[in-house]
């Protein structure tokens, strides 16, 4: 039986050829030959009785598409147009690696891209965005490690080849985080630390996600979403989870409920003891604006060496919490 030809794809190319072409029919095993109009294709695999691939040889106008087989050649009219424009061309990608899971965004750079109608990588096809006649995005479908290469194909042509390497997918890892306190209402910029950060999608503190950049591969600046206790740190991406094995605390401000004594000399040197609640972080002590030499006796007691001063000032300390609030008068004599 001689070969039947469906349709061919794209159906349409450059007048100077080497479009890669699709042609999809029934009865090819056997087949020696794809004809565009009178001139055979300039390459020919014969991938399975139902598809054949070509390279489109130069040509004018609208030709029909043929294949020829051990009984004959096809007889259907299947229409395949040339156009006179140029090729597109591939003159980057960024990134031009990605994870072999896929989903990596890429840019595509180069002339040409006007109409396109595929995107692949290696043999898998692409959804893809057209930005302008030089640029489109591409997003890499999921793929086993190592390079590919990419082409853009258009009514005029498929472009040169670019390589893109896919790279075994690999859990992120936290190694460590700046700071690891934090106030309870959140809001702070914590920097994390670790590798495989590249393609994050998400960044957790305990079950609560947070906005997030990332800076590198290493590094991810997360703002701490409001919380309370000890939780751990997870980023996601791609290729996994992190294991949450570096912790965030949540700490609650400090609050002054006295000071003994609450005056002293204005050449100050003497010992005031502070008490109140959640000391235990605290970083700073100030007597008006001046910082306090201290000691954390506990959470709930410090004691401080006032500066020289006068009159009556505001004595404030300060904690991976926040400021306490209120603060407690103190007056030089």
């Amino acid at each position: 039986m001689a070969p039947v030809v469906n349709s061919v794809t794209p159906n349409q190319g450059s007048s100077a050829g080497g479009t890669s072409v699709t042609i999809s029919g029934t009865g090819f095993i056997g087949s020696t030959a794809a004809r565009f109009g009178g001139t055979p294709a300039a390459g020919f695999v014969l991938v399975s009785n139902t598809k054949i691939t070509a390279i489109s040889p130069p040509g004018v106008g609208t030709v029909n598409v043929t294949v020829t087989g051990p009984t004959g050649g096809s007889t259907q009219s299947i229409p395949y147009t040339y156009v006179n424009a140029p090729a597109p061309v591939i003159a980057a990608l960024v990134p031009n690696t990605g994870q072999e899971t896929g989903g990596t965004i890429v840019t595509i750079t180069g002339s040409g891209f006007t109409g396109a109608t595929q995107v692949r990588f290696g043999e898998l096809t692409s959804t893809f965005t057209m930005i302008s006649g030089s640029q489109l995005t591409a997003t890499a479908p999921a793929a086993g490690a190592g390079p590919v290469l990419v082409t853009v194909t258009t009514p005029a042509g498929t472009s040169n080849p670019a390589p893109f390497c896919y790279f075994a997918a690999t859990a992120p890892v936290v190694t460590d985080i700046d700071p690891s306190q934090g106030p309870l209402a959140g809001g702070n910029t914590v920097t994390i630390t670790g590798s495989g950060f590249t393609g994050a999608t998400q960044v957790r503190f305990g079950g609560l996600t947070s906005t997030f950049t990332v800076i590198s591969g290493s590094q991810v600046n997360a703002t701490a979403p409001g919380g309370s206790g000890t939780v751990p740190i997870t980023v996601v991406t791609p290729g996994g989870s992190s294991t949450g094995d570096v912790f965030y605390d949540y700490v609650a401000a400090p609050v002054i409920v006295s000071l003994n004594p609450s005056e002293g000399p204005s050449f100050g040197g003497n010992s005031v003891t502070i008490v109140g609640t959640d000391f235990t972080h605290v970083t700073d002590v100030f007597f008006g604006a001046s910082p306090a030499p201290f000691s954390i006796v506990s959470d709930t007691q410090i004691v401080a060496t006032p500066p020289a001063g006068a009159g009556t000032v505001v004595v404030t300390i300060a904690s991976a919490g926040g400021p306490s609030s209120p603060g407690a008068p103190y007056t030089y004599l």
